[in-house]
């Protein structure tokens, strides 16, 4: 009973954690990159795009809302309907985030250029700090997750090279009169990617594992089953107790590290855990070894 209700407590915060982490989200696009004509990349940024082309006649929270729903019929095909759960409710709260925080005509940062950089740093920090806890607010985040799971690359990576495409095609609009409103785009996109790789390990893709339990069959089940990761034990033995034992070692992608301390916490709080950042891990769902070869 202690750990079920320990496990809705983790999920519980994790949800109160998702719906605040978007609300600076909302705040940045609705009241810094709107009012200064900066289209900040993603869906938000694509959303701000039919924003001025409409004459600002759809409001962003709602044409973020329809494409949502488009992009979520895809993700389930290719992604299934578990990390889907997390995305609709990410995507209900930045919508109900984008209503309540309405768009402003005079930016609350009046420097575009320290406005990018500071909005760039919190926003991307907040989005870390969301798919830390397994967050997601739809969009290019779906996108990024379809080309991390195939293509194994860092979250922020691949969200910069989608926020490239939708940047660039902002030039057609008549509210971007200068270069430089796309130059600072392509500069908050930068500084809040690197802001949600530096939140997440600083841009490390894996981690290894090294679990030291007795209930290492436990754990070990527990991992292959709800992670999808293979784990390796090894023979040890104490050298003040003598007592032999078996230590369980795996590799797991930084973004399934929390996954694995919850269910090491849940089964044994009381294990000891080192967890060692890898470069360089190739094969068996990581990097593709002719790749480098």
């Amino acid at each position: 009973m202690m750990k079920l209700n320990q496990k809705w407590w983790v999920e519980l915060r994790e949800l109160v954690i998702i719906a605040l982490c978007v609300a600076p989200y909302a705040l940045v696009v609705n009241r810094v990159l709107v009012p200064h004509a900066i289209i900040g990349g993603g869906l938000t940024g694509l959303c701000e795009i039919i924003y001025f082309a409409s004459g600002e006649i759809i409001p962003i929270w709602l044409s973020n809302l329809v494409i949502n729903l488009i992009l979520l019929v895809t993700a389930i095909f290719l992604l299934g309907w578990k990390p889907c759960i997390r995305a609709m409710y990410g995507i209900m709260c930045l919508t109900i985030w984008l209503r309540v925080i309405t768009v402003s005509d005079v930016p609350v940062i009046s420097d575009p250029f320290m406005a990018v950089i500071l909005c760039g740093i919190l926003n991307g920090a907040a989005l870390g700090l969301l798919y830390m806890n397994n967050g997601n607010t739809g969009g290019t985040d779906i996108v990024a997750m379809i080309v991390n799971k195939y293509r194994h690359v860092t979250m922020g990576r691949a969200l910069f090279m989608v926020d490239v495409l939708i940047i660039s095609s902002a030039w057609f609009l008549p509210q971007v009169t200068k270069v430089e409103q796309l130059l600072f785009g392509l500069c908050y996109v930068f500084v809040e990617t690197q802001s949600v790789d530096w939140v997440m390990g600083r841009g490390r893709q894996s981690v290894q594992f090294f679990i030291f339990s007795k209930e290492y069959d436990k754990i070990a089940e527990a991992i292959m089953t709800r992670v999808g990761r293979g784990v390796s034990f090894l023979e040890a033995q104490g050298a003040y107790s003598k007592q032999e034992t078996k230590l369980i070692m795996l590799i797991v992608r930084k973004s399934e590290a929390t996954q694995i301390f919850r269910i090491v916490h849940e089964i044994d709080p009381t294990a000891f855990i080192s967890e060692t950042p890898t470069r360089g891990v190739f094969g068996q769902g990581f990097e593709n070894l002719k790749n480098e070869t």
